[in-house]
């Protein structure tokens, strides 16, 4: 059996992660599509920037 690269196991651990979490959302009674799991967050200066428009 051959050994797998670190990264290897990363990329791994982190497909399944993802799969795992929105297979839990699913069980939770959320609607979540394949979509979701391509979503990237805003930085953390667009969140604060939308945040703080909102205060005014």
């Amino acid at each position: 059996m051959e050994k797998l690269s670190f990264q290897a196991k990363k990329a791994y651990f982190a497909k399944h992660r993802k799969s795992n979490f929105s297979a839990s959302l699913r069980l939770e009674g959320f609607v979540t599509s394949l979509n979701d799991e391509e979503c990237r967050l805003p930085s953390r200066k667009a969140a604060l920037k939308a945040v703080q428009q909102l205060k005014v």
